[in-house]
């Protein structure tokens, strides 16, 4: 038996944590405080996405969920999780492509 969460009103003094995440078919994140979610927003992979390298497929729902919940981040503290170490990468180049 499972129970639907229970979405929490933004406290806009405390930070915000991001969770995002990606599969071969989609992608999602939730938007935290202290524990209880916000917001939730997923959608499907489009066919050129899948075709991407890992690196920039983790990064795929952490830029769409920048941009979703932006109004909830602009001018506030945030933390951004992720499952995925190849996220070190983008961490480590000097140059990365445009995408």
């Amino acid at each position: 038996m499972s129970t639907c969460p229970v979405l929490a009103l933004p406290d806009f003094t405390q930070p915000f944590v991001l969770e995002c995440d990606a599969s071969g078919t989609g992608i999602g994140a939730v938007l935290m405080q202290n524990r209880h979610p916000i917001a939730f927003e997923s959608r499907k992979l489009r066919e050129p996405e899948r075709l991407y390298c890992i690196y920039d497929k983790e990064m795929l729902p952490i830029m769409h969920a920048l941009a979703k919940f932006r109004q909830y981040l602009v001018g506030g503290r945030f933390v951004v999780r992720t499952d995925h170490n190849s996220f070190r990468y983008f961490l480590e180049q000097k140059d990365l492509n445009e995408r």
